[in-house]
C-alpha cells in the first residue's frame, strides 16, 4: 500500500503547485543529479510495477491445483494467516550510528550531502510518513577539549576552560546509546541541538528536518573508538550484559518514546574500520535486534557504510587482514542487511536503495 498524499504539515510547506513546493529535507524544484534522476526513475518503475501486480492479484486470483489461491502466473498468493498486514502506515524509526574516529573527517560530510536524497526517496516510497530519526552517542564520553569549538555562547563559553567549557550537560549527554544532541569534538556542530518536542531525536514536529539532521549528525572526529553494537542495542533497550541497564526508551529515560511497536526499524552504521569494540558477535547482535521488534525479521533493515578493504577489488584501494564482523553480520546474518563502501564518492544511492526496501517492507508489516 502506497500513500499518495504528502504530509505538508510535516514540512510546514504550503500545499501548492508541485513546481514550487519544497520539503523539510531541502528538496525543491531543482534539477536532480544524474544519480538521483536514475534512482527516482527506478523507484517510480518499481512502484508502478507493484501497483500493477497488486491489481492483478485482486482481479485474476484463482484456485491452484492444491486448492490454494494463486496468481494467474501460478505463483501462490502470500499467506499472512489470520492477520492481514496493516502496513507500517509510514512509521519508520531510523538510527544513525556515526563513528567519531579521526579518519571520519573525510566521510561525515558525504552523509550530510546524501541526506536530502534519502529524504526524497522515503517520501516517494512512503508518501505520508511519520519518522523518528536519532543519531547515537556511541561512547561514554563528553568533553570539549578546545573551548573555541563552542559555536554558541548560550550553550558553552568559547573563552572558557576545558573540559566542559561552561556547557550545561546532563546525564544523557554521556550515556551510551542515548540520542546525540550536543556533539563537542573537532568538526562537530559544537552546540546544543534544540529539537522540536524536547526529544533527543527528530520527529514529525520538526519544522526543518534537513537543518535538524545537520546539527545532530555533525558528531565530529578525534574522539573515542565507537562501541557500535553496544550503543545500538542500548538505544533499543537490549543488552548483552547482566544485569541489563535501564531501558533508554522508558518513560522519563533519555530516548523516551523513540522505539515504536508499530514502526519499522532502520539503522545506518557509518565507520571507517572493522567493528572490533562491541561485545558479542553477529549471532548475538541479530538475536537482540529482532527481540527489540518482537522477533519480526522483516521489521529490521540495516545498512553499513564502512571499509571494503576485506574484499578485492574494492573502492578503498587497500587491503586489511582479519575477519570483518560487520560484513558477516550484514550479509550472512541479518535478513535485510546491506554493505556499502565508505570510500564511495557519495552515499545518496546507498540510502535511496534502502529507502525502496523500507517502502516494500512497510506494505507487509504487521505490528507486534
Amino acid at each position: 500500500m502506497r500513500h499518495a498524499g504528502l504530509l505538508c504539515a510535516l514540512f510546514l510547506c504550503g500545499c501548492g503547485s508541485p513546481s514550487t513546493a519544497s520539503t523539510g529535507f531541502g528538496i525543491g524544484n531543482s534539477d536532480p543529479s544524474p544519480m538521483s534522476s536514475s534512482t527516482s526513475s527506478t523507484s517510480t518503475s518499481s512502484t508502478s510495477s507493484t501497483s500493477t501486480s497488486s491489481a492483478a492479484s485482486g482481479a485474476s486470483a484463482s484456485e491452484s491445483s492444491s486448492g490454494e489461491p494463486s496468481l494467474s502466473s501460478g505463483e501462490l498468493l502470500p499467506d499472512f494467516g489470520d492477520v492481514a498486514p496493516l502496513g507500517c502506515q509510514g512509521k519508520v524509526d531510523i538510527i544513525f550510528n556515526i563513528s567519531t574516529q579521526w579518519p571520519m573527517k573525510d566521510y561525515q560530510p558525504r552523509l550530510l550531502e546524501a541526506f536530502p536524497a534519502f529524504g526524497q526517496a522515503l517520501e516517494e516510497q512512503l508518501g505520508k510518513f511519520d519518522l523518528h530519526i536519532m543519531v547515537l552517542d556511541n561512547s561514554y564520553t563528553w568533553s570539549m577539549d578546545d573551548c573555541s569549538l563552542c559555536q554558541d555562547p548560550d550553550d558553552c563559553d568559547p573563552n572558557g576552560t576545558p573540559d566542559l567549557c561552561g556547557a550545561t550537560i546532563d546525564e544523557c549527554d554521556y550515556t551510551m546509546g542515548s540520542g546525540e544532541t550536543f556533539a563537542s569534538e573537532l568538526g562537530s556542530s559544537g552546540r546544543r541541538c534544540k529539537l522540536a518536542g524536547g526529544h533527543r531525536y527528530i520527529t514529525s514536529e520538526e519544522p526543518d528536518l534537513k537543518a535538524a539532521f545537520e546539527c545532530i549528525a555533525q558528531v565530529g572526529y578525534g574522539s573515542a573508538d565507537p562501541q557500535t553494537f553496544d550503543s545500538l542495542l542500548a538505544a533499543l533497550g537490549q543488552s548483552l550484559v547482566e544485569p541489563p541497564p535501564p531501558d533508554l526508551n522508558a518513560p522519563g529515560a533519555c530516548n523516551e518514546g523513540f522505539l515504536r511497536d508499530d514502526a519499522l526499524l532502520l539503522f545506518v552504521i557509518i565507520q571507517d574500520g572493522y567493528e572490533q569494540y562491541s561485545l558479542g558477535g553477529p549471532y548475538q547482535w541479530r538475536k537482540a535486534l529482532y527481540a527489540a521488534k518482537g522477533g519480526d525479521e522483516d521489521a529490521v533493515i540495516g545498512l553499513a557504510i564502512t571499509t571494503d578493504a576485506d574484499i578485492w577489488p574494492n573502492e578503498c584501494g587497500y587491503w586489511l587482514d582479519g575477519k570483518n564482523r560487520m560484513r558477516i553480520f550484514m550479509e550472512d546474518t541479518l535478513k535485510h542487511g546491506h554493505m556499502a563502501s565508505i570510500c564511495a564518492p557519495e552515499y545518496g544511492l546507498f540510502l535511496e536503495e534502502v529507502a525502496v526496501e523500507v517502502g516494500n517492507l512497510c506494505d507487509q508489516f504487521i505490528p507486534q
